[in-house]
């Protein structure tokens, strides 16, 4: 949408967090609304945390109809907010409000653009031995959607701690057993045997150059599904690794893309141009 296109009935959309300089979503979004034409447009504002409050008054005060919410916000725009999806509640952590007549209402779509991910894929995780590497955010969300669909977890992270703590969530809320383990060669190893699904949702290999991975390649087996939720850059270390051996992969691209069309469809009731969206990410990944 160009400035010629906005007018007095256009719905403004709008990202909150800190920084917003290098997002995608206004690219993504803004090619949506013009694919199915729709008078919306997306706009990233950059929000310190202490503005947060007001800030949120502000999609209130201006009828903003909504707005996706990113780092560091997730959690503590949650006591700021007039209620919760479920999902969202059970994860403590928030990525898209829908402003109702000035009730703010948020949701979480990161845990179910993960599992779209796979559902597109047709790879399925029910009974399924699934290693996540991390303790962070993405890790919470995974596990959970994971968890629903009824798969058997294993949580590997560096400190041991938060990898428990993800476990007892997962254990409270479903009584299934989940496994965690401090993040080591050892420990790896031992977890990766009997896995059939890897998922990495720490930042090793995040950004363009970086050649890390979490996971040495000798580990990977042709038998294994190998996700990963960075999107940038497209295809990480450990999905090379990954591919090379055999396995089937998934990148972060698709769980970046389907989060953001959940989104869309919440503010819009409409369905998201998923190709359009996803061919707009990579084009933007491959200017960068």
């Amino acid at each position: 949408m160009s400035s010629d296109d906005v007018k007095g009935t256009t719905r403004t959309i709008g990202l909150i967090g800190l920084p917003v300089d290098h997002t995608m979503s206004p690219a993504m979004h803004n090619a949506a609304f013009r694919a199915l034409g729709l008078d919306y447009v997306y706009v990233p504002f950059p929000v310190d945390p202490i503005d947060l409050p007001n800030a949120l008054d502000g999609v209130r005060a201006l009828n903003i109809r909504g707005c996706n919410i990113t780092m560091p916000h997730k959690s503590t725009c949650i006591p700021l907010l007039d209620g919760l999806d479920t999902l969202a509640e059970s994860l403590g952590a928030v990525n898209t409000v829908v402003n109702n007549g000035g009730e703010l209402r948020g949701y979480n779509t990161d845990a179910d653009g993960f599992l779209r991910s796979l559902k597109m894929r047709n790879i399925s995780v029910a009974q399924r031995r699934v290693v996540i590497i991390g303790a962070g955010g993405a890790a919470r969300a995974v596990a959970y959607v994971l968890a629903r669909e009824g798969a058997r977890l294993t949580i590997v992270n560096r400190t041991a701690t938060a990898a428990r703590e993800i476990a007892a969530m997962i254990e409270d809320d479903f009584e299934e057993k989940v496994l965690a383990y401090p993040l080591d060669d050892t420990s790896l190893q031992a977890a990766l045997l009997e896995a059939n699904v890897l998922v990495n949702t720490t930042s090793v290999g995040m950004g363009p150059g970086n050649d890390a991975s979490p996971v040495p390649a000798r580990l990977l087996r042709p038998d294994l599904t190998v996700c990963d939720v960075i999107y940038n850059p497209v295809q990480t270390r450990l999905l090379a690794d990954a591919e090379a051996a055999g396995a089937v992969t998934v990148s972060g691209v698709d769980m970046l893309v389907w989060q953001g069309a959940l989104s869309f469809r919440l503010w819009t009731g409409e369905e998201a141009p998923y190709d359009l969206m996803r061919d707009t990410v990579l084009r933007l990944l491959r200017e960068a």
